[in-house]
Order: structure tokens, then C-alpha cells, then sequence
């Protein structure tokens, strides 16, 4: 892990979606270390086992570590989720919006509507809806965080329905940041590239088969790593650094920005 720094978000409550595996994991066992109150959420029953893990590894810390169960893919999954959160310690500070993940890898004319349509459920309504559900309650205590994470992906082969929901993901950034900003809530998003990542324990779609597919995914990790001025995938903690950055105190005068982690891959 890069170095941390402690204390950084002591006394704040933060929600992470998306945080049973991958960046969300990592951006929650980041923010837990510098002693926040950590709720991650996942659909993935497995979120509890890993905020258990969280909260035995950074009690000193002065903080605590909580894992739910919901879906996000609706508002009431998510609304559900963001109330549990609040039941839980009174007031959320920090939104990190984690959950996402391109479903299939082809070219778009193979797409079938259905999968369209799942493309978008998994990747830009989690972020809506609970952008929706927690902005009232950062409305009335007049400050609040929400980071998005989006993609550098808008501009990438074989993934047009996941690169139309992160780019919803960066619109909603822009423009709740300026709803947001009367109230004391800043809005801002980062936009990973390739990630290595250990092998998932859930999913997110079918592996690649056949050769064709095979090929479809091979185009996806080339133009990734051409794209990438330092011509290589990233690593979780490179991603969840910057997220950590951005949910802070640190970026207080940022709100609006999209800011890219992806080697010099602008998107």
C-alpha cells in the first residue's frame, strides 16, 4: 500500500459501493487506515467478511469497519443502503460511488439489447441512484463528499454500452457539483484505466470463449496499454490513492473535476 496518512479522515463516516473486491476494497481498507467510520457496500454477501477483515486490521486506528448487503442497480436498493448508513452513525461524509464494470467485451453491433441495457444498469444507475439517496442528507448538514469513479473507457474498443454509462458517470459529476457547491458538497470523479486486480471471487459477466471472443478481450488490453503513456496497467492502491485524495479534506478547493489515473491515458 502507498504510504497513508493518518488521521486523515478521523471522525468521518464514509460509505464505499463496490467495496467487497477490486478498487472499492481498496479504496476502503485505504480510507479505514486513516481512521474512518467505514461502511462498504456490496451486492456480494462477501462484504461483510471483508469489512470484518477492515475493522480487525485498523481498530487502532481509531476507526470501525461495516459491511452491507444491497443491490444499487435501484433506487430503492439504494436508498435502503444510504439509510442503513445513516442509522448506522447519524451522518455520511463521504459517497465513494465504486460500482461498475464492463459486463461483455465486443464490438458493438454483437450486442444484444438485453445486454445493453444491463451494461447500463450495472455501470451509471448505482451511481445515480445513490447520488439521489444521499444528497438530501448532505443537503441538511450542508457539507459532504461524493466521489464517482468513472473510466478513462469513454474512449476504448469493444465496450460502447459500458463507455455510455461512465460517461454518464463523469456527466453526473459536472453537473450535481454544481448543484452541490451552494450546499457545501463537493462533487468529483476519477477516471481509472487498466487495473490489475487479484482474480475476482464474484464475477461481473461471463468469461471470454472461443476464440473470437478471446480476440474481442486481447483488443481491449492492447489499446488499454498503448493508450497508457507508461504502457502498463495500474495497481489498486495507484487507483485508491487519488480516490482517497479526493474524498479529503485535502482537495477541499476541487469540486467539478474528473481526474484521470490511467499512465497519461487522458480517455
Amino acid at each position: 500500500m502507498n504510504p497513508v496518512s493518518p488521521g486523515r479522515f478521523a471522525g468521518k463516516v464514509v460509505v464505499v459501493t463496490g467495496a467487497a473486491q477490486g478498487i472499492g476494497h481498496a479504496v476502503a481498507s485505504r480510507v479505514a487506515a486513516e481512521g474512518a467510520h467505514t461502511i462498504l457496500v456490496d451486492r456480494a454477501e462477501l462484504v461483510r467478511e471483508a469489512a470484518a477483515a477492515l475493522a480487525a486490521d485498523h481498530k487502532a486506528g481509531g476507526g470501525t469497519a461495516v459491511g452491507l448487503t444491497a443491490d444499487l442497480e435501484s433506487y430503492e436498493g439504494a436508498n435502503g443502503a444510504i439509510t442503513e448508513a445513516l442509522q448506522l452513525h447519524g451522518r455520511i461524509d463521504v459517497l465513494i460511488n465504486n460500482v461498475g464494470g464492463t459486463i461483455w467485451a465486443k464490438p458493438f453491433e454483437h450486442y444484444a439489447p438485453d445486454e445493453i441495457t444491463k451494461e447500463i444498469q450495472r455501470s451509471l444507475f448505482p451511481t445515480l441512484w445513490t447520488c439521489r439517496a444521499v444528497l438530501p442528507h448532505m443537503i441538511g448538514q450542508q457539507s459532504g463528499v461524493i466521489v464517482n469513479v468513472a473510466s478513462v473507457a469513454t474512449r476504448g474498443v469493444n465496450r460502447v454500452p459500458y463507455a455510455a454509462a461512465k460517461g454518464g458517470v463523469k456527466a453526473i459529476t459536472a453537473a450535481l457539483a454544481l448543484e452541490g457547491a451552494p450546499h457545501g458538497i463537493r462533487v468529483v470523479a476519477t477516471a481509472p484505466g487498466g487495473t490489475e486486480a487479484p482474480p475476482r471471487k464474484v464475477a461481473r459477466g461471463p468469461r471470454p470463449e472461443g476464440e473470437r471472443e478471446k480476440a474481442w478481450y486481447q483488443q481491449i488490453v492492447d489499446q488499454t496499454i498503448e493508450s497508457s503513456l507508461m504502457k502498463r496497467y495500474g495497481t489498486l492502491d495507484e487507483q485508491a490513492g487519488p480516490i482517497a485524495f479526493l474524498a479529503s479534506d485535502d482537495a477541499s478547493y476541487i469540486t467539478g473535476s474528473v481526474l484521470a489515473v490511467a499512465g497519461g491515458d487522458l480517455g
